[in-house]
Protein backbone atom coordinates (compact mmCIF):
# COMPACT_ATOMS: atom_id res chain seq x y z
CA UNK A 1 0.00 0.00 0.00
CA UNK A 2 1.32 3.82 -0.82
CA UNK A 3 -0.32 6.49 0.91
CA UNK A 4 0.16 10.66 0.06
CA UNK A 5 -0.40 12.97 2.48
CA UNK A 6 -0.82 16.73 2.06
CA UNK A 7 1.65 19.07 2.85
CA UNK A 8 0.66 22.59 3.78
CA UNK A 9 -2.89 21.11 5.53
CA UNK A 10 -3.17 17.46 6.32
CA UNK A 11 1.25 17.73 7.50
CA UNK A 12 1.79 20.68 8.37
CA UNK A 13 -0.01 23.91 10.17
CA UNK A 14 0.86 25.97 7.08
CA UNK A 15 -1.21 28.76 8.58
CA UNK A 16 0.57 28.75 11.85
CA UNK A 17 3.94 28.89 10.58
CA UNK A 18 3.46 31.38 7.60
CA UNK A 19 1.46 33.81 10.39
CA UNK A 20 4.44 34.00 12.32
CA UNK A 21 6.81 34.84 9.91
CA UNK A 22 3.78 37.66 8.38
CA UNK A 23 3.54 39.07 11.56
CA UNK A 24 7.10 39.53 12.25
CA UNK A 25 7.20 41.56 8.88
CA UNK A 26 4.06 43.56 10.04
CA UNK A 27 5.76 44.24 13.63
CA UNK A 28 9.45 45.54 11.66
CA UNK A 29 7.34 47.90 9.37
CA UNK A 30 4.83 49.04 11.62
CA UNK A 31 1.79 47.60 9.18
CA UNK A 32 -1.53 47.50 11.04
CA UNK A 33 -2.36 44.32 9.93
CA UNK A 34 -1.94 40.81 11.90
CA UNK A 35 0.36 37.93 10.78
CA UNK A 36 -2.85 35.91 10.42
CA UNK A 37 -4.43 38.58 8.18
CA UNK A 38 -1.79 38.91 6.01
CA UNK A 39 -1.22 35.35 5.53
CA UNK A 40 -4.90 34.93 4.95
CA UNK A 41 -4.80 37.62 1.78
CA UNK A 42 -1.91 36.21 0.18
CA UNK A 43 -3.57 32.45 0.54
CA UNK A 44 -6.76 33.22 -1.05
CA UNK A 45 -4.82 34.45 -3.98
CA UNK A 46 -2.32 31.69 -4.15
CA UNK A 47 -4.97 29.03 -4.22
CA UNK A 48 -6.82 31.15 -7.24
CA UNK A 49 -4.03 31.58 -8.88
CA UNK A 50 -2.97 27.81 -8.56
CA UNK A 51 -6.50 26.96 -9.78
CA UNK A 52 -6.40 29.38 -12.55
CA UNK A 53 -3.25 28.17 -13.97
CA UNK A 54 -2.70 27.70 -17.51
CA UNK A 55 0.29 24.85 -17.99
CA UNK A 56 -0.99 24.89 -21.69
CA UNK A 57 1.58 28.03 -22.42
CA UNK A 58 4.63 26.40 -20.37
CA UNK A 59 5.02 26.17 -16.67
CA UNK A 60 4.65 28.64 -13.81
CA UNK A 61 6.77 28.04 -10.81
CA UNK A 62 4.61 27.55 -6.84
CA UNK A 63 7.40 30.15 -5.88
CA UNK A 64 6.49 32.66 -9.25
CA UNK A 65 2.69 31.89 -8.25
CA UNK A 66 3.21 32.91 -4.74
CA UNK A 67 5.27 36.00 -5.37
CA UNK A 68 2.61 37.22 -7.81
CA UNK A 69 -0.09 36.52 -5.24
CA UNK A 70 1.93 37.97 -2.41
CA UNK A 71 1.95 41.42 -4.82
CA UNK A 72 -1.51 41.03 -4.98
CA UNK A 73 -2.10 40.49 -1.15
CA UNK A 74 -0.39 43.56 -0.70
CA UNK A 75 -2.20 46.18 -2.84
CA UNK A 76 -5.67 44.50 -1.58
CA UNK A 77 -4.69 45.59 1.96
CA UNK A 78 -2.75 48.47 0.61
CA UNK A 79 0.83 47.82 1.88
CA UNK A 80 4.11 48.67 0.35
CA UNK A 81 6.76 46.22 -0.19
CA UNK A 82 8.83 44.29 -2.39
CA UNK A 83 6.74 40.59 -3.06
CA UNK A 84 10.20 39.47 -4.42
CA UNK A 85 12.67 39.78 -1.37
CA UNK A 86 9.64 38.73 1.10
CA UNK A 87 8.72 35.35 -1.01
CA UNK A 88 12.27 34.44 -0.63
CA UNK A 89 11.94 35.09 3.36
CA UNK A 90 8.55 33.52 3.44
CA UNK A 91 10.21 30.30 1.65
CA UNK A 92 13.30 30.34 4.30
CA UNK A 93 11.02 30.43 6.61
CA UNK A 94 9.10 27.27 5.71
CA UNK A 95 12.02 25.32 7.25
CA UNK A 96 10.72 25.90 10.51
CA UNK A 97 6.49 25.83 10.23
CA UNK A 98 5.23 23.35 13.14
CA UNK A 99 4.29 19.86 12.02
CA UNK A 100 0.63 19.33 13.55
CA UNK A 101 0.89 17.49 16.48
CA UNK A 102 -0.41 14.07 15.52
CA UNK A 103 1.88 14.02 12.97
CA UNK A 104 5.34 12.51 13.59
CA UNK A 105 3.78 9.24 15.04
CA UNK A 106 1.35 9.30 12.95
CA UNK A 107 3.30 8.87 10.17
CA UNK A 108 5.76 6.24 12.17
CA UNK A 109 2.21 4.12 12.57
CA UNK A 110 1.20 3.92 9.05
CA UNK A 111 5.16 3.63 7.51
CA UNK A 112 4.50 0.09 9.65
CA UNK A 113 1.93 -0.99 7.12
CA UNK A 114 2.68 1.25 3.71
CA UNK A 115 5.14 3.28 1.79
CA UNK A 116 4.49 7.24 2.83
CA UNK A 117 4.91 10.06 0.40
CA UNK A 118 4.10 13.40 -0.18
CA UNK A 119 1.89 14.66 -2.94
CA UNK A 120 1.49 18.62 -3.18
CA UNK A 121 1.24 21.95 -4.78
CA UNK A 122 4.99 23.14 -4.29
CA UNK A 123 8.55 22.99 -6.00
CA UNK A 124 10.89 20.46 -5.75
CA UNK A 125 13.57 22.60 -3.44
CA UNK A 126 10.77 23.31 -1.19
CA UNK A 127 9.33 20.03 -0.18
CA UNK A 128 12.84 19.18 1.03
CA UNK A 129 13.10 21.99 3.76
CA UNK A 130 10.30 20.99 4.94
CA UNK A 131 10.23 19.01 8.43
CA UNK A 132 6.91 16.65 6.56
CA UNK A 133 10.04 15.72 4.04
CA UNK A 134 12.04 13.77 6.86
CA UNK A 135 9.48 11.55 7.58
CA UNK A 136 8.37 10.02 4.36
CA UNK A 137 10.40 8.27 1.32
CA UNK A 138 11.99 10.76 -0.56
CA UNK A 139 11.09 8.45 -3.72
CA UNK A 140 7.22 8.74 -3.13
CA UNK A 141 7.45 12.89 -3.18
CA UNK A 142 5.36 14.32 -5.69
CA UNK A 143 5.06 18.18 -6.49
CA UNK A 144 3.57 20.41 -9.04
CA UNK A 145 6.61 20.71 -10.55
CA UNK A 146 7.26 17.20 -11.29
CA UNK A 147 4.03 16.41 -12.13
CA UNK A 148 3.12 19.22 -13.97
CA UNK A 149 -0.30 20.48 -12.74
CA UNK A 150 -1.90 22.46 -9.41
CA UNK A 151 -3.98 20.74 -7.26
CA UNK A 152 -7.11 20.62 -8.06
CA UNK A 153 -6.68 20.03 -11.68
CA UNK A 154 -7.42 16.18 -11.61
CA UNK A 155 -4.45 16.09 -14.15
CA UNK A 156 -2.13 16.28 -11.35
CA UNK A 157 -3.52 13.50 -9.31
CA UNK A 158 -4.20 11.01 -12.80
CA UNK A 159 -0.58 11.56 -12.83
CA UNK A 160 0.33 10.67 -9.84
CA UNK A 161 -1.73 7.63 -9.82
CA UNK A 162 0.11 6.97 -13.02
CA UNK A 163 3.45 6.72 -11.49
CA UNK A 164 1.67 5.22 -7.97
CA UNK A 165 -0.49 2.70 -9.28
CA UNK A 166 -4.57 2.48 -9.19
CA UNK A 167 -4.61 1.75 -5.29
CA UNK A 168 -2.64 4.65 -3.68
CA UNK A 169 -4.59 6.58 -1.13
CA UNK A 170 -4.66 10.67 -0.25
CA UNK A 171 -4.57 11.13 2.87
CA UNK A 172 -5.90 15.48 2.28
CA UNK A 173 -7.57 17.57 4.69
CA UNK A 174 -8.28 21.21 2.75
CA UNK A 175 -11.51 20.81 0.73
CA UNK A 176 -10.18 22.01 -2.64
CA UNK A 177 -7.80 19.14 -2.42
CA UNK A 178 -10.24 16.01 -1.08
CA UNK A 179 -13.04 17.50 -3.95
CA UNK A 180 -10.10 17.33 -6.40
CA UNK A 181 -8.90 14.35 -5.38
CA UNK A 182 -12.12 11.87 -5.54
CA UNK A 183 -13.32 13.97 -8.75
CA UNK A 184 -10.32 12.69 -10.38
CA UNK A 185 -11.07 8.71 -9.03
CA UNK A 186 -8.54 8.89 -6.47
CA UNK A 187 -8.90 7.16 -3.03
CA UNK A 188 -8.97 9.55 -0.47
CA UNK A 189 -9.12 10.18 3.47
CA UNK A 190 -9.81 13.22 4.94
CA UNK A 191 -7.60 14.00 7.93
CA UNK A 192 -9.50 16.96 9.28
CA UNK A 193 -8.11 19.94 10.62
CA UNK A 194 -8.84 23.27 12.09
CA UNK A 195 -10.24 25.82 9.67
CA UNK A 196 -10.76 23.23 6.84
CA UNK A 197 -14.64 22.78 6.37
CA UNK A 198 -16.13 20.55 3.63
CA UNK A 199 -17.20 21.90 0.79
CA UNK A 200 -21.06 21.31 0.84
CA UNK A 201 -21.87 21.03 -3.03
CA UNK A 202 -18.70 18.99 -3.10
CA UNK A 203 -18.19 14.80 -3.17
CA UNK A 204 -18.12 13.22 0.15
CA UNK A 205 -15.11 10.98 0.94
CA UNK A 206 -16.11 7.63 2.65
CA UNK A 207 -13.37 7.42 5.05
CA UNK A 208 -12.37 10.38 7.38
CA UNK A 209 -10.44 10.54 10.81
CA UNK A 210 -9.87 13.66 13.38
CA UNK A 211 -6.33 12.44 14.15
CA UNK A 212 -3.50 10.92 12.42
CA UNK A 213 -3.39 7.77 14.95
CA UNK A 214 -6.58 6.66 13.86
CA UNK A 215 -5.35 6.27 10.16
CA UNK A 216 -5.00 2.71 10.36
CA UNK A 217 -8.02 2.02 11.28
CA UNK A 218 -9.33 3.43 7.79
CA UNK A 219 -6.55 3.05 5.59
CA UNK A 220 -7.24 -0.66 4.74
CA UNK A 221 -10.49 -0.45 3.50
CA UNK A 222 -9.89 3.03 1.56
CA UNK A 223 -7.09 0.73 -0.40
CA UNK A 224 -9.18 -2.02 -0.76
CA UNK A 225 -11.39 -3.57 -3.37
CA UNK A 226 -13.93 -1.21 -4.89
Amino acid sequence: MIVTFDLFSAMTDARGGAATTFGAMAAERGWPVTGHQLYDEWDRHNKAAQKNVDTRTGWTSFRTLSRDALATAYTALGLAADPEADIDRVQRSVAEWPLWPDIPDGIRAVAEHARVGILSNVDDALVTTTRAHRLVDPGLVLTSQRLGAYKPDAALYRRARDLLGEGFVHVAASPRDVGGALAAGIRTVRLVRPGHVPDPDGPVPGFSVDDAADLMTVLPAAAGPR
